[in-house]
């Protein structure tokens, strides 16, 4: 894209042949123009930041993979409220390790 536009090549025109938008080849050329190669990487996002920490989502891991000992008061909820994390939270992790609320999870 970067070399196309260095070519003096419209934001349209890349555009088409790279298949984008106009938009975003003049977000890539900015970026460029006011950083150089440094823009052409990862930058901070908007957000908030992370909240969860990498040992908390260990932790859901590890507890996702040992059985679940049901009693009258464990229930879907409650497993992860003593970790401090929401079942959102849990529902993110699970989605990125390619968990999900019904899988079936053998303890190794």
């Amino acid at each position: 894209m970067i070399l196309a536009c260095a070519e003096g090549v419209s934001n349209k025109d890349v555009a088409a042949q790279l298949g984008s938008t106009p938009q975003a080849v003049g977000r890539w050329r900015a970026r460029f123009v006011q950083y150089r190669i440094a823009g052409l990487g990862d930058m901070p996002r908007s957000g908030g930041p992370r909240t969860v920490t990498d040992e908390q989502v260990a932790a859901v891991v590890a507890k996702t993979l040992t059985p679940l000992r049901r009693t009258r008061h464990t229930g879907r909820h409650g497993r992860w409220h003593e970790m401090s994390l929401s079942q959102s939270s849990v529902s993110r992790i699970w989605r990125a390790f390619g968990y999900t609320a019904r899988s079936r999870v053998e303890p190794l």
